[in-house]
């Protein structure tokens, strides 16, 4: 068994969830390929070869992939699925804009989000945003997976797979690139932080956000928030960790003032350290928390900052 990684990457380097696909796919079959298809993307391909595990790095340089257009892309991949028994890429908003159209066009099942591989054609996903795991297997001859980084770790780096280029397809005309508005913030990206501290509807407006600032900058943190946050204008869409935003599972995470529905415990629950400050003692969010601190956050945040020193 082969299996076919789609890298996620930006030209220049890839991006961090494609290692922990490559540790997914490692568990799904004996050798791994990875697809870099993209403009002028050397410097990600080299990177590709040296991640651990990987046999062969298959490169299609083509401007039509430069932005990373969902219809080029999976017409590449298509045009390679059927050597392979699994195709898989990262549950983030590249991977699941790409393999839909493969599984679509290949006429076989995707499988989305998987956090555990039980064997080479089962499966384990979570649904009912997390509150169950459904095993999956698929009797498909070709295994479309999307994976989500936070079930895996990442792939080891200190490979020196092969790097073959091949002939890229054309661009379909389907679709162009207009542009690309970038949150710009010296502070890591949010799913790729080690810490993160997190606010919620109780931190009451936008301006009383900036009491987290210190504690994130103390702890080199990211920021994030509850969708009950950016619903109400607090902070930018992008911020959001949930069902519906962004899953993260860094080493700390820190929720403040978020009651813990059950959408954003979907997004955070896999953290390693849990930690919570809110004044109701019977707040939701104490149940997956590994320390939890009943208090006013508005008296506890400051004082944990001069603690932090």
């Amino acid at each position: 068994m082969t299996a076919l990684v789609i890298a996620e990457h930006d030209n220049a380097s890839l991006k961090a969830s494609t290692l922990n696909t490559v540790t997914a796919a490692s568990q799904c079959a004996a050798d791994i390929h990875v697809l870099v298809a993209g403009h002028n993307c050397d410097a990600a391909a080299a990177a590709a070869a040296q991640i651990a595990g990987v046999l062969k790095v298959i490169v299609a340089d083509n401007a039509a992939f430069a932005d990373g257009l969902a219809e080029n892309v999976a017409a590449q991949a298509l045009s390679l699925a059927k050597q392979y028994t699994h195709v898989l890429a990262p549950a983030t908003a590249y991977g699941k804009n790409i393999l839909p159209r493969v599984a679509a066009c290949l006429d076989v099942g995707q499988i989305s989000e998987i956090t555990k591989v039980d064997a080479p054609d089962t499966f384990e996903r979570p649904i009912y945003a997390g509150n169950a795991i459904a095993t999956v297997q698929s009797i498909d001859p070709i295994k479309v997976i999307t994976v989500r980084a936070t079930g895996f770790d990442a792939a080891a780096v200190g490979g020196s797979a092969a790097i073959e280029k091949i002939d890229a397809v054309a661009d379909s005309g389907k679709s162009n690139f207009v542009s690309r508005e970038l949150a710009k913030s010296d502070r890591p990206e949010l799913t790729a932080a080690k810490v993160i501290v997190s606010g919620g509807r109780g931190i009451g407006s936008a301006e009383n956000f900036k009491i987290l600032e210190p504690l994130a900058d103390k702890l080199g943190a990211a920021m994030g928030a509850s969708r009950a946050a950016v619903d109400a204008g607090y902070v930018p869409n992008d911020w959001q960790v949930g069902q519906t935003g962004k899953i993260v599972a860094p080493q700390l995470y820190i929720a403040v003032g978020i009651s813990g529905a059950i959408q954003h415990l979907a997004g955070m629950k896999d953290s390693k350290t849990i930690v919570a400050i809110n004044k109701d003692a019977e707040a939701p969010i104490f149940s997956v928390a590994d320390y939890g601190l009943v208090a006013d956050l508005f008296e506890a945040v400051p004082a944990l900052v001069k603690e932090l020193g």
